[in-house]
């Protein structure tokens, strides 16, 4: 068994490092590039090219979670495990997937834009979290910060009334890190199907050497010496 799991890890580095996913995005706690970190407590599915470190995964262990730093998860009370879950997810595939960097935003290094999740997986979300409170609608920019972390401006509301759908949660609560797709195979389910999705997706928009056309000779006249 432990030679079967040590043998899928190191296909998984292998194929990650054969299509150049080893670019990880800028943020707090992001590495430099990618690498093994065999070590993690949470975010596993990252752990043969991760872009965190497996010290970070310790903040994501506790569970109800209270916080990240001074970011609190439950200014409106405890989540339900299942929604909590979700957020886990969603938080790992941030700091640690080797993917992420593939959408990096043009005008922020450390964040995302329009990462490709699929239709199922932002409904499931929307289900697990349907009667968990939740008092902002876009969760980056909508709280009072200060010192002390952040603080609702707004009463609690169940998550079914915050959003209209599993569209509307997964394209706002994370500003315009997250878009809904409905094309099978060009979509992130946030398991570990997602290395062929994004391997095939880089592949089709790298030009193929084999396949490029030589460029065309100037017309215009020499100058006249």
């Amino acid at each position: 068994m432990q030679m079967l799991l040590a043998f899928t890890t190191l296909a998984l580095l292998a194929t990650v490092t054969c299509h150049h996913h080893l670019r990880c995005l800028q943020g707090k706690y992001h590495k430099p590039s990618a690498s093994a970190e065999p070590d993690m407590k949470e975010c596993r599915l990252y752990s043969a090219a991760s872009c965190c470190y497996a010290n970070f995964t310790e903040k994501l262990t506790p569970s109800p979670m209270v916080k990240i730093d001074n970011y609190y998860w439950n200014k409106c009370g405890n989540l339900s495990a299942r929604c909590e879950s979700y957020l886990k997810q969603l938080e790992c595939f941030y700091q640690c997937s080797p993917h992420a960097a593939h959408w990096m935003h043009p005008n922020s290094s450390e964040s995302m834009q329009d990462v490709p999740l699929c239709q199922s997986f932002c409904d499931s979300w929307l289900e697990a979290c349907s009667n968990d409170l939740t008092c902002v609608y876009k969760w980056l920019t909508d709280w009072t910060i200060d010192e002390d972390g952040n603080h609702c401006r707004n009463a609690c509301i169940p998550f079914k009334e915050m959003y209209k759908n599993g569209t509307d949660l997964c394209q706002n609560a994370w500003e315009d890190s997250f878009k809904v797709s409905n094309t099978t195979g060009r979509c992130l389910m946030l398991t570990e199907k997602d290395e062929v999705v994004v391997n095939t997706m880089t592949d089709e928009e790298e030009p193929s050497s084999q396949g490029e056309k030589p460029m065309p000779a100037e017309t215009g006249k020499e100058e006249d010496s």
